[in-house]
């Protein structure tokens, strides 16, 4: 039988990063970022550092740091790193994202604005570790359709349709460099990967006494994608410059 820790990880399992991104995407996003030869590259809101991985070893001689309070993941991207003979370049840190004071020349937050109490905080904040001439890849949620009552209730009132978000980056005084968005093949594949290492576990074990609840959550997360905010709730990738 898993253990708690090992069961936790099971949510992540199957997924790439944990954000909508396909490899194409990704890889657009970390050339338009343009990680050049011995930059810093910070991650806050890291994750496993997926992203941070690549864009560290896209940078001859760059190193990278990321920062994120889950320890399993944090333990997961370290042994990323060594894998990829990349534990002397890239650090893993256990923080809080919107602690975080040393500056780098190339930053990315994808998905973790919330650490930093919202868009507008996020963006604000960020300024501040971006050193002068870098770039910020910033990642966030927003409306790319008229949100119905359940994907408000769902996700709160703190989502920014498209057009308001790309407003608050300019009053932030960020100049965009690239934006695009995810599409419905990468929402899906998302949504996906997020069930899939807790319902391939459920289909081996349907009578374990996690079952149920394990059942359940996968089965009202399925109804509320598919009902509520499939083709609505978007993800803007874009690429700051001040």
């Amino acid at each position: 039988m898993l253990s708690a820790e090992e069961f936790a990880t099971l949510r992540h399992a199957r997924m790439r990063w944990n954000t909508p991104l396909s490899e194409e995407h990704a890889a657009l996003l970390l050339q338009r970022l343009e990680v050049r030869s011995g930059v810093r590259v910070l991650d806050l809101g890291c994750g496993w550092g997926e992203l941070l991985l690549r864009a560290v070893a896209g940078g001859a001689g760059a190193a990278g740091v990321g920062v994120d309070t889950d320890e399993a993941a944090l333990v997961r991207g370290r042994a990323l790193a060594a894998s990829r003979s990349l534990g002397d370049r890239v650090r893993f840190v256990r923080e809080e994202a919107a602690a975080w004071r040393e500056p780098a020349d190339r930053v990315l937050c994808v998905g973790a604005a919330h650490a930093f109490g919202g868009t507008v905080g996020a963006l604000d904040a960020l300024a501040g570790v971006v050193r002068p001439g870098g770039r910020l890849l910033f990642g966030d949620a927003c409306w790319e359709a008229a949100p119905g009552g359940a994907a408000v209730r769902i996700f709160g009132d703190a989502v920014l349709p498209l057009a308001e978000l790309v407003e608050q980056v300019r009053v932030a005084g960020w100049r965009v460099l690239h934006l695009s968005t995810a599409d419905l093949r990468e929402w899906d594949d998302f949504e996906s990967t997020w069930r899939a290492g807790r319902q391939e576990w459920l289909l081996e074990h349907p009578e374990d006494s996690r079952a149920a609840e394990v059942r359940g959550e996968l089965d009202v997360r399925l109804r509320e994608y598919v009902g509520a905010y499939r083709g609505v709730l978007g993800m803007a990738y874009l690429v700051l410059g001040r």
